[in-house]
């Protein structure tokens, strides 16, 4: 199947990219950024935005739990870093509004399971699976279990892997993404025809996660099949925070979006013919006293 439904969109083959806007951890744990970044998201045409979900004592290494951090906030551990990213069941309450407001659907990553039960009580239209999950096979299980759309992320995997965890999650229910997990991606480990690759290897839509600085690449990845693209967003990539180099500002969000939709328009349906547009241009330029040529002659 190369298709999925996910929430009020089908995404796949003949039907226009799914654009979401990856708004991540580039809200630096405050409620009013991450309302801005869905503005920019809505403002700009996108079909979504993305969160991040963790559980800060289940995604902290023990060994990494007390290392220190300078924040904006000042010098803290990493666990109260976490937490300090994390939001509560009333700011997710306050964002689902927001989103609502502004005509724009959600969705979260989730990177252990007790933050998909978290987000399950929102009931949003599906999940990312993220590339650091993609391994972990109780987790994998636990987005099954919730039988709600899964996008899955390829980045730091070798085939084998990917595999793996398709016949894990089954493609009915399954849109894959290429990614190459580097923040921000040199363009010549983006590896766009990996697209093609996982098109020819799985029954089910392709999309492209990209980290890479600029939009020419993530066009591309429409021009080679992506059914799907995901991009993060920032106010200003020199923000504080270790995704925001690689993400995409306001105005160049708006263009990525037209630049698309462009693409989109130009494809056409590949047979060819004579436009009205052509027929002025025609009778100016095309001798009328020439037959029409309908075969050339055979070499000798």
């Amino acid at each position: 199947m190369r298709h999925l439904q996910f929430g009020q969109r089908v995404i796949g083959e003949s039907q226009p990219t799914y654009i979401v806007a990856e708004i991540g951890i580039n809200h630096n744990g405050s409620l009013g950024i991450a309302k801005r970044l869905i503005d920019v998201a809505a403002n700009a045409n996108c079909d979504a935005v993305k969160f991040q979900k963790r559980t800060p004592e289940l995604c902290v290494p023990l060994q990494q739990r007390n290392q220190m951090r300078d924040t904006p906030w000042g010098a803290m551990s990493y666990l109260e870093y976490r937490h300090r990213m994390e939001f509560s069941v009333e700011e997710y309450e306050a964002l689902i509004d927001h989103c609502r407001s502004r005509s724009i659907e959600w969705f979260t990553s989730c990177w252990d399971e007790t933050a998909v039960d978290f987000i399950e009580w929102f009931e949003p239209i599906g999940y990312k699976i993220p590339s650091a999950a993609l391994t972990d096979v109780a987790l994998l299980r636990r987005f099954k279990q919730t039988g709600r759309p899964l996008i899955l992320s390829t980045g730091m995997s070798t085939m084998n892997q990917i595999e793996a965890a398709v016949a894990l999650l089954g493609t009915k229910n399954l849109l894959i993404t290429h990614a190459t997990s580097t923040y921000p991606c040199p363009l010549a480990e983006l590896n766009l025809r990996m697209i093609h690759t996982i098109q020819s290897r799985f029954d089910c839509a392709v999309g492209y996660s990209g980290h890479e600085v600029g939009l020419a690449t993530t066009l591309a990845a429409v021009c080679l099949g992506a059914s799907l693209i995901e991009r993060h967003i920032t106010l200003d990539r020199a923000m504080w925070g270790t995704d925001q180099a690689a993400s995409v500002e306001p105005r160049g969000l708006e263009r990525l979006v037209q630049y698309i939709r462009d693409v989109e328009a130009a494809m056409g349906d590949g047979v060819k013919a004579v436009y009205e547009s052509e027929r002025a241009v025609m009778k100016k330029l095309r001798r009328t006293d020439l037959l029409m040529v309908t075969s050339l002659p055979q070499a000798v």
